[in-house]
């Protein structure tokens, strides 16, 4: 059985940086629920904030059941996407927790990523992601981007 190599986190984020011609500010995992089209819940991916502005950049993954399947039907298999909102068209971004500690423990969900947006049409869209806590550095970032236009 073949081994997949592992890659150094700092090596990746050096390469995709490269890859991009632009710094990574701050980044964490999320799972998108709306605000793009491509998104097709569960879609899990990385929550991206740039100079230029915010990415969600969703790295497919199969299984091997998925392989199997895919493989015996004749289906493409998965492609990358991502999302990428210029900084001018960023209207706000924040993470949301429960401010209750009793519904914390009663009814627990993961803090959601909130990005307010215009899209290309000067439509407002409100793109939502449930994320870790390390999403809040993300809001961080882009709310200081924000305040540099």
């Amino acid at each position: 059985m073949a081994t997949k190599k592992n890659t150094d986190p700092a090596e990746f984020w050096k390469e995709y940086e490269a890859k991009l011609g632009e710094k990574v500010l701050a980044f964490s995992l999320g799972q998108c629920i709306s605000g793009w089209a491509d998104c097709e819940p569960p879609l899990w991916g990385l929550l991206i904030a740039t100079g230029h502005g915010f990415r969600f950049h969703h790295f497919p993954h199969e299984g091997w059941i998925q392989v199997i399947a895919r493989t015996s039907s004749g289906g493409a298999p998965p492609t990358e996407k991502t999302l990428f909102v210029p900084r001018d068209r960023i209207l706000s971004a924040e993470l949301r927790r429960e401010q209750s500690l009793l519904k914390r423990i009663v009814f627990a969900r993961a803090p959601r990523f909130v990005l307010r947006y215009l899209d290309s049409d000067g439509t407002e869209i409100e793109f939502l992601a449930e994320a870790d806590t390390k999403a809040a550095t993300v809001a961080e970032k882009l709310h200081d981007i924000e305040k540099t236009q």
